[in-house]
């Protein structure tokens, strides 16, 4: 398998080159030069399989012969060894739950992927590579737990202040080691403009070897498409399924979409969007226009300009029309956010996070106008990350899970900085 990038101004590049890389270098996104078609018969006895066998197949062509069958069998088997239950919330929806994870959001499947290829890659290489990377909330602990300890990876996360969770603030700066946390004094876009420009500086080019972990890097984005086909294993209803994503930065529902491409049975699909609806409104009137972030209580969507985005389009071959046939979008207020969270808690005993909500939300209105249909969302993160959303909402006390509880009794460490890229450029190339 080759990748291009959507600028068209750069040479095509195997697997390996695209995930060391992460972005172009004409500034694009990497993207498959074909998309791959499953076995019919693979998706008729997908029941059968095993969720490593599942990963294997389907990111098999996109790996091509980057890495031996054996490497990659072990890689998807340490990436997925935990468990994506589809619940049941009400008769029609369903949620999709992929917070079982080391560090309680979706990004694990995709951080672990990653940080695992990047290591078999660099395996024979002096030179560390720095992965550098911009996160609104989750992405920067998978992402800093995935890359824990791995020899030869140096990973400096962006994220910025005041505007993640307490329990997402603890992923990032406790765990010392080859992970540095900068807090940036700006919001999500500035995190995503200075790594951005980070990547076509010359001075930094000659000096590092500087790779992406955000949704960017195909190593990141691909396999996200996993769980949408451990969602169809499970799925009993006679309808093809409806399928609601919390969109931020749009690498997940992008995911999803690419899986449907490839054969994955699905009836439509939702971009969920909270008050950061540059994607909502293009649906509705065909012009895209960025816009600035706003902050929201379903903080990791709070992206006003979705890198992602462009690869959807490129799904589509550019044609509004076909976009428009098989996604639709809808825009959830805070205070429709919290409504949803109540209301889903009192009647279904069901505990949304507030991007579960927010989904469910456009999944709800999008039923209301089809309701011979069904569907799950996809519940991105364990409502313990944003606890004082979800209990002040339902007064409940949300137990603190295991796998997080050591983070409360840690030394935050992280490094204040301005959002400017050229503080980052002095830190990045003076850093001992």
């Amino acid at each position: 398998m080759k990748y291009f990038s959507l600028n068209h101004q750069a040479p095509f590049v195997d697997f390996s080159v695209a995930t060391i890389q992460g972005q172009a270098p004409d500034k694009g996104l990497y993207f498959p030069e074909t998309i791959p078609s499953l076995p019919k018969d693979f998706i008729d006895n997908i029941k059968q399989y095993h969720k490593t066998e599942i990963g294997v197949t389907v990111m098999q062509p996109y790996v091509g012969n980057a890495m031996p069958l054996s490497v990659l069998e072990k890689m998807v088997d340490e990436t997925v060894n935990f468990p994506f239950p589809l619940v049941s919330i009400t008769p029609s929806i369903a949620a999709l739950e992929l917070f079982h994870g080391p560090t309680l959001a979706f990004k694990d499947v995709g951080a672990r992927f990653m940080s695992r290829s990047l290591a078999y890659f660099n395996r024979l290489n002096n030179k560390p590579v720095t992965v550098l990377v911009a996160t609104s909330g989750d992405t920067g602990g998978a992402v800093a737990n995935g890359f824990l300890g791995v020899d030869g990876v140096e990973v400096i996360i962006l994220f910025p202040k005041n505007k993640v969770s307490k329990v997402q603030e603890l992923q990032l700066t406790t765990l010392g080691s080859n992970i540095t946390a900068l807090e940036i004094e700006g919001n999500f876009d500035d995190c995503q403009a200075m790594v951005k420009e980070a990547f076509i500086d010359k001075d930094l080019k000659d000096t590092l070897t500087l790779t992406s972990a955000n949704s960017i890097n195909v190593a990141r984005w691909l396999p996200q498409q996993l769980y949408y086909f451990f969602a169809y294993q499970q799925w009993q209803q006679q309808t093809l399924p409806v399928i609601a994503v919390p969109s931020g930065n749009f690498g997940n529902i992008c995911a999803a979409i690419l899986a449907h491409q490839s054969g994955l049975p699905v009836q439509h699909f939702i971009a969920s969007c909270n008050a950061n609806k540059a994607v909502t409104n293009y649906l509705h009137t065909g012009i895209y226009q960025a816009q600035h972030s706003v902050p929201t209580y379903s903080n990791a969507m709070d992206v006003g300009n979705p890198g992602n985005f462009i690869r959807i389009l490129e799904i589509f071959d550019h044609s509004f029309q076909a976009l428009k046939n098989k996604i639709s979008s809808y825009s959830i207020d805070d205070a429709t956010t919290i409504q949803t969270i109540q209301t889903v808690y009192q009647e279904y005993n069901y505990l949304l996070d507030p991007h579960g909500a927010v989904a469910f939300a456009a999944l709800s209105q999008y039923l209301m106008q089809f309701p011979d249909h069904d569907g799950y969302i996809a519940a991105t993160a364990h409502p313990v990350k944003f606890p004082e959303v979800v209990e002040k909402t339902t007064g409940l006390q949300i137990p603190i899970p295991e796998a997080i509880r050591g983070l409360f009794t840690k030394e935050k460490i992280s490094i204040n900085m301005p959002a400017n890229f050229e503080a980052l450029k002095e830190f990045l190339l003076n850093r001992k």
